[in-house]
């Protein structure tokens, strides 16, 4: 049975002419994006400001997660025109700082990583002085896909660990905890700016969610996101807890003290949230 949204949960509807503007151009353009195919609580607040966080590479993944609202099933070819209309889209926009993710792509040889290469490069060399934000895949933790990811150098390499690791075989099926904290420490090792992120309201406890930001600084992680998770449809699992704000308050100040450069927490936050605002606080570290 569903559970009744506590009040922290409810989200003021922003209505402008950029909210217009973004979703003409995006449509123009026929991109996807993760604020509207996930279903983000944020999607209105982001359009509104003429920003979005860009998906690449179609919008249909070959994975199962039980968290995600992004459709599964057979992925349509690789879409070579792509890059150019990403790159595009951020130049209509205005857009400094991007922020490019994808659906998982278990299909392709490289895992998608050629298209995310791409599209940074389409971004640089439209717009040069943009700095580029990753959400990736773990691309079965293939270290050559990520290579091909670090050679288009990204200003910063998020890659998400959802959820704490007895939950990967429900949340995450396809998924493995020591293979993405392992996809984040070869970034790392890279020299790349890391980030990562969770979701909260799986049923997980307290001493487990420090566990993962524990183990996220073992690989040196530098930022992290931590959000409620909200069930998307009815064939995602349900909410076992609304989280109050004042508990992801605590966390935000647990990792402050384990030394990421910022921690955003919060029950709207999601990996995207004040991506630009949290990379300025990664440089002066």
């Amino acid at each position: 049975m569903a559970k009744k949204f506590p009040p922290w949960l409810k989200k003021r509807v922003i209505i402008n002419e950029n909210l217009k503007k973004t979703s003409t151009i995006l449509k123009g353009l026929k991109l996807h994006t993760v604020c509207e195919e996930a279903g983000c609580p944020n999607v209105n607040e982001c359009f509104s400001n003429l920003t979005a966080t860009f998906m690449v590479l179609g919008n249909v993944c070959t994975r199962n997660c039980r968290f995600c609202g992004v459709k599964k099933g057979e992925s349509l070819p690789v879409d070579n025109t792509e890059p150019s209309r990403v790159a595009e889209a951020v130049k209509r926009l205005n857009l400094k700082y991007i922020v490019i993710t994808s659906v998982t792509r278990d299909d392709l040889a490289d895992g998608g990583a050629g298209q995310f290469a791409k599209t940074i490069f389409a971004i640089k060399q439209k717009i040069p002085d943009s700095k580029v934000e990753v959400l990736v895949p773990d691309f079965k933790g293939n270290q050559e896909s990520l290579k091909t990811v670090f050679l288009a150098k990204p200003d910063v390499f998020n890659h998400n660990m959802e959820t704490i690791e007895k939950f990967y075989p429900k949340v995450r099926p396809q998924a493995n905890y020591k293979r993405s904290l392992n996809v984040l420490k070869f970034a790392k090792e890279a020299d790349f700016i890391t980030k990562s992120g969770m979701m909260l309201g799986f049923g997980e406890k307290k001493e487990e969610v420090i566990k993962v930001m524990q183990d996220l600084r073992n690989v040196n992680c530098n930022l992290l996101t931590i959000g409620q998770y909200l069930q998307p449809n009815k064939k995602c699992l349900e909410v076992e807890r609304f989280v109050p704000p004042e508990e992801f308050a605590e966390y935000q100040k647990v990792g402050e003290k384990l030394g990421f450069a910022s921690v955003v927490s919060g029950p709207f936050v999601r990996s995207s949230y004040q991506a630009e605002e949290m990379f300025s606080k990664s440089k002066k570290v």
